[in-house]
């Protein structure tokens, strides 16, 4: 961290690296197939689709991922896709903070000539496999989780559930504005065929849903999902009419998930990325056409808004309530239904969905969208990227 700000690293690539490519497995509770096969076919599909902005067969030279212990090695994967050989690829241990990030991490290995093609995924069997929604007493780092655990700490939703009771209390939001997020995104999937949660979300259907930490009901909480997602970055030269890089900002400070040291445990990573990744990539809130945000749970949709300044907090009553968060709406958020409806393959899936919006080919397509906000984080700490249309 530097000035005292927890901003800890910004990139601006100007457009010089572009993700031609876009490959999703279908999203399921139950895929019955390894993580590894479902890496290969997101892989291969995003890879065919690359062809098509590159005018011919993509073949990566460096692969990354970003994991839990839950996903196929990087190596697994070329030998599987007949990669015999690989220059750069890594294994990024980390979660939702990764999913804005690595494009900056695959734009660098671009930009900087170590490779030309990047082949970037995320793989997991998330519901049927291995689970996240509970914490183990473990030693070394987050030791000091065993102090918390006893206090009903049991997970991130009972964090996240404490993080936005406090939230909900200072901004006088209540039920029927994170009924509004949750019915709003059930819309939305509505009209995609990718999403697991379709059907319609009343207020007393959700107010009569099981809490499963206050206010977090079930209905708030991203959903468990097995499936795959992949990207293919290359040199913006080599696939003119893809969507574009513009910044990333990774970063952060003491929040939602470290609450013994935070001062505000309502403050999580978007207020402290969100000024770095305007400036760095030279733009301000008013330029972004439609927002991919990080929705874990669902009160972190209007934090995001208010943090990224698409939002100020005196009018999220009447932006909520009056559904201006849809498509067609002034604030478009997650037109394909996000992780509360879409599926959760840890936010990767958001920022496919946000290259198609900037090819023009989105769900519940965004108008003429040029700019997209893309963001992940899980507390305190996270990223965000915004990309722009060619």
């Amino acid at each position: 961290m530097t000035g005292g700000t927890g901003f800890s690293g910004r990139q601006g690539f100007s457009g010089r690296a572009a993700i031609a490519g876009v490959g999703m497995t279908a999203l399921s509770r139950a895929s019955g197939r390894t993580v590894l096969q479902l890496a290969a076919e997101a892989c291969r599909a995003a890879l065919a689709d690359a062809a098509g902005y590159t005018g011919g067969t993509v073949r990566p030279d460096a692969v990354l991922s970003y994991h839990l212990n839950d996903s196929a090695p990087v190596l697994y994967l070329a030998r599987s896709l007949g990669l015999h050989e690989i220059g750069w690829h890594n294994e990024i241990l980390g979660g939702g903070t990764q999913s804005a990030s690595i494009l900056a991490d695959a734009a660098m290995l671009v930009d900087s000539g170590l490779a030309g093609t990047v082949l970037v995924y995320r793989a997991l069997n998330g519901r049927s496999g291995k689970r996240m929604n509970t914490l183990g007493l473990k030693l070394g780092e987050g030791t000091e989780e065993q102090f918390t655990h006893p206090y009903g700490m049991a997970g991130p939703v009972h964090q996240f559930a404490l993080a936005g009771r406090r939230y909900l209390h200072d901004t006088g939001l209540a039920e029927r504005h994170t009924h509004a997020v949750v019915a709003q995104s059930r819309a939305h999937a509505a009209g995609n065929p990718r999403a697991l949660r379709r059907e319609p979300l009343d207020l007393p259907a959700y107010l009569d849903d099981p809490m499963v930490a206050s206010p977090l009901r079930r209905l708030d909480c991203c959903q468990e999902t097995d499936g795959a997602c992949a990207l293919v970055v290359t040199a913006a030269g080599r696939a003119p009419a893809a969507p574009r890089i513009h910044a990333v900002v990774r970063g952060g400070g003491p929040g939602a998930s470290a609450m013994d040291k935070a001062g505000d445990v309502t403050r999580i990573f978007s207020s402290y990325v969100a000024p770095p990744l305007y400036a760095a990539a030279g733009m301000k809130p008013g330029d972004v056409d439609v927002a991919l945000l990080y929705d874990a749970y669902s009160w972190l949709v209007p934090r995001q808004l208010e943090d990224f300044g698409l939002v100020p907090r005196a009018d999220l009553d009447g932006v909520l309530s009056g559904r201006e968060i849809a498509w067609n709406g002034s604030v478009p958020v997650n037109p394909h239904g996000g992780l509360l409806s879409e599926g959760y393959v840890h936010g990767l899936n958001n920022v496919a969905e946000a290259v198609r919006q900037l090819r023009r080919t989105g769900t519940n397509q965004v108008g003429d969208a040029a700019v997209a906000l893309c963001t992940g984080f899980g507390g305190g700490y996270g990223s965000a990227a915004l990309l722009t249309a060619a």
